[in-house]
């Protein structure tokens, strides 16, 4: 079923919802997230930057979901339907700004593909991330079709192809903000 049309002004509400859950969850699990150990560290440094390393909290959940953002039943009221809003609680993990939240344990790929998140919020901002994250949504019409989704999938498969073969996270961002990919 096709997404329901929204007028800029819903589309800017949803935007400051999903911004500040995003702030909301990052306080909620910051205390409780660790520091990338020196394993993880090592194995990713060759891809990110140091600030993206050194910022990161990475929490694994036991017993415990990652709850749906509380603006879902006011999206149900605009018209989506439930199944085509992105389920929190079925993701393996998810980055509010440099904190990872994973439901299952961390493989090297999982926290790649986390930490590119990470980079694309160093270089958003958190405003302009949740922007370029609903507008995607919207745009592409499922999570998958989000672009800075799509540009995590990508980086995170070339990693897997390639883990001893090191490029730039940043360097590749920043090339799909350039090129207005986002």
């Amino acid at each position: 079923m096709p997404l329901p049309k929204l007028r800029d002004a819903e589309i800017a509400w949803i935007i400051q919802q999903v911004a500040e859950y995003i702030g909301q969850q990052r306080q909620t699990y910051r205390e409780r997230a660790l520091p990338l150990d020196a394993h993880q560290r090592s194995a990713m440094q060759p891809f990110f930057p140091a600030s993206a390393l050194d910022s990161t909290r990475a929490l694994v959940l036991s017993g415990e979901r990652v709850s749906n953002p509380p603006v879902y039943p006011e999206l149900q009221r605009m018209g989506f339907e439930l199944a085509a809003l992105p389920n929190f609680s079925f993701m393996a993990a998810i980055t509010f700004v440099d904190t990872v939240v994973s439901h299952e344990p961390f493989t090297e790929r999982l926290l790649f593909h986390e930490l590119v998140h990470v980079v694309q919020y160093e270089k958003l901002g958190l405003p302009e991330f949740a922007a370029k994250y609903v507008r995607g949504f919207l745009n592409g019409g499922s999570y998958e079709a989000i672009p800075l989704e799509v540009n995590a999938y990508e980086l995170d498969e070339r990693f897997a192809q390639a883990p001893s073969e090191p490029f730039s996270v940043a360097n590749e961002v920043q090339s799909w903000i350039d090129a207005g990919r986002f």
